[in-house]
């Protein structure tokens, strides 16, 4: 049985625990996300790990070491309370690029 889980701050992770979410942890460092990412890549009924574009940004260099070409879990990227963060990539196209090794261009 596959699940979801979401790493951010306090508000959005509360607003995905109202929603069902059991897995969930609330970061407020690059280090604390770094530390639940880590955690939830181990359990494998994880299929989805949402994380807030903020946090993804600040730990961008560690996602893409720990995730390489793997598809699962897919990694989604939201905006916290405070809206989207500027320079987030597009998770589309990135998403393709690793299943099939093709960067796709406009």
């Amino acid at each position: 049985m596959s699940s979801v889980a979401i790493i951010g701050d306090i508000d959005t992770v509360s607003g995905f625990r109202l929603g069902g979410v059991k897995k969930a942890e609330v970061v407020n460092t690059s280090e604390e996300a770094i530390a639940a990412f880590d955690k939830f890549l181990e359990q494998d009924e994880i299929s989805i790990i949402i994380i807030t574009q903020l946090m993804a940004n600040e730990i961008r260099p560690h996602i893409n070491r720990k995730i390489g070409s793997d598809v699962l879990p897919m990694i989604i990227e939201i905006p916290d309370k405070d809206g989207s963060a500027g320079g987030s990539s597009d998770q589309i196209n990135d998403l393709i690029k690793r299943v099939i090794g093709v960067e796709m261009v406009k």
